[in-house]
């Protein structure tokens, strides 16, 4: 157990089950900067990328989506109100509709609905500014990056840190992008396979919090990527795949969970990334963290590896015990190092963090 935590979390946080965790699978704890350094940068940008590797990141997340002229971009969303200066550029102002986004209404400007060369136009912006406020400088300077661009960054910073950086790739709602002729699969094989850095250099987990999509890449790819690592997302474990809500498929994420569901992700993934309340959860009325749940150990017991998210440094994110005074955008950093060191004990390989300075503190001040 990590030397900070039995003062700072056995009582506060009446963390038990630590005693019996589940060691870890991989050799090394991973730092994935989640959408880049998101908690000091907009959000997928190459800036933001650029701080997650100065700050320590092992690898760098990009979400995919498509454009309408076929090419994948970075955003978290395929609707960009919220992450770009779209709704105040006048000529793209009849743009703006509503579609059904994984069964449910949602009304904005969607990437598939502008050509690369028309995206481009357009200027990145903070996502939650209340609680990001210092992120909002930066807003308006910065392009939204494709994938070959982030994958020329990956190798840019590669050569200049002295270590591979290497790449987290998310297929963002890919039923939907099927549904609409912009399959994402292919595109994402063939642009990986145009690199030598992503062919060869460095690993590339691709993740999916569907399941289809995933089985579909490794059929494509079959075993002729050893570098490719696929991982099975999981949202809540009330919650579906989208996938599964289509085909009439009644298990949910929980099912997926099992010991029986770890040993069928294991037949076409390496890896599931688990919401982290999963592995965790926390008291409803005090925020204290509970008995750790059996996740890491099946998954464990499939020989998958690990991978939660997301840990975030402002109070806004952190249990009741680990907030500091102050308002929700406090940047927490002592806080949120003894969160992600809970999360170490119980077992898992890597994680997901907005801040991999803190993410990267954490690992680093941890003993098993």
């Amino acid at each position: 157990m990590s030397a900070v935590l039995p003062l700072a979390l056995a009582g506060a946080l009446a963390l038990t089950g630590c005693d019996d965790r589940t060691p870890a699978l991989a050799d090394k704890l991973l730092v994935v900067g989640h959408r880049g350094a998101s908690a000091l940068r907009p959000e997928h940008t190459l800036a933001s990328y650029r701080k997650a590797v100065e700050d320590g990141a092992d690898i760098i997340e990009p979400d995919l989506v498509s454009t309408k002229d076929g090419v994948l971009v970075a955003r978290h969303e395929n609707e960009i109100s919220g992450t770009t200066n779209v709704a105040a550029v006048e000529k793209f102002a009849s743009r703006k509709t509503t579609k059904m986004i994984d069964g449910k209404p949602l009304t904005g400007w969607f990437t598939e609905d502008f050509t690369l060369e028309e995206l481009k136009e357009l200027r990145a912006r903070e996502r939650i500014p209340a609680v990001r406020p210092g992120n909002t400088q930066y807003d308006d300077q910065y392009e939204i990056p494709t994938l070959a661009e982030v994958i020329a960054l990956a190798k840019e910073l590669s050569q200049s840190s002295g270590r591979t950086i290497h790449l987290y790739a998310e297929t963002k709602h890919p039923t939907y992008f099927q549904s609409v002729n912009l399959p994402l699969e292919d595109k994402l094989i063939e642009a990986l396979r145009a690199d030598d850095f992503t062919r060869t250099t460095a690993t590339v987990y691709i993740q999916s919090f569907e399941v289809a999509n995933l089985k579909d890449i490794r059929a494509k790819i079959g075993t002729s990527q050893p570098n490719w690592k696929l991982v099975q997302l999981m949202e809540e474990a009330s919650l579906q795949p989208y996938d599964f809500v289509v085909a009439k498929d009644a298990r949910t994420y929980a099912d997926l969970m099992t010991e029986a569901g770890m040993k069928e992700i294991a037949t076409y993934a390496q890896g599931v990334g688990p919401y982290k309340r999963s592995i965790i959860d926390v008291d409803a009325n005090t925020g204290a963290f509970l008995k750790p749940s059996s996740l890491v150990r099946n998954a464990h017991a499939a020989n998958l590896i690990v991978h939660p998210y997301t840990f975030r440094p402002e109070n806004s994110f952190l249990p009741a015990p680990l907030k500091a005074s102050g308002p929700d955008s406090t940047h927490n950093e002592a806080g949120a190092i003894k969160e992600i060191q809970a999360y170490l004990d119980a077992g898992i390989d890597g994680f997901f963090t907005d801040d991999p300075a803190v993410g990267r503190e954490a690992v680093d001040t941890y003993k098993r």
